[in-house]
């Protein structure tokens, strides 16, 4: 039962729109919320980006909190983006693109995942090996939706 409320919650929080959703989850115009996505792995925590420091890559502007995580993002991109492009990693199991929130990540075998929110991560958290290999063959149908 919990489960499927949380479902429903995410789902609630994905109807906002029916338009394509681009590849990167970006709010406000910056990609996870403009949030550095290299101190996530440097820091292990959330640390917002600083608007002077942008760099714009696949189609969405990236912030960083210094020059340093800047040059190591335009140096390996790939090694700091988030899973699944930012979406909720719990969503994308299930078949969707989810909103996130920037407290609600994991780092796992050098890999950054988000989620809907704290109580989603939760879910998350419980089976996240399997939701891992759902999600992964999901993102393939579901990315450029």
């Amino acid at each position: 039962m919990k489960n499927l409320i949380i479902a429903a919650l995410i789902i609630l929080g994905t109807l906002g729109s029916y338009a394509q959703k681009p590849e990167i989850y970006a709010t406000k115009t910056y990609a996870i919320n403009g949030y550095d996505a290299v101190a996530y792995f440097k820091e292990n925590m959330p640390v917002k980006g600083n608007i002077k420091l942008i760099y714009r890559y696949k189609e969405a502007n990236w912030l960083f909190s210094s020059e340093e995580d800047l040059r190591e993002f335009k140096e390996n991109p790939e090694k700091f983006i988030p899973q699944y492009g930012g979406y909720c990693a719990y969503g994308t199991s299930q078949g969707y693109k989810a909103n996130t929130e920037p407290d609600a990540f994991t780092i796992l075998n050098g890999k950054l995942y988000l989620n809907y929110n704290k109580k989603v991560q939760e879910v998350w958290n419980k089976n996240r090996n399997n939701y891992i290999i759902e999600a992964d063959a999901n993102w393939l149908k579901i990315k450029d939706e």
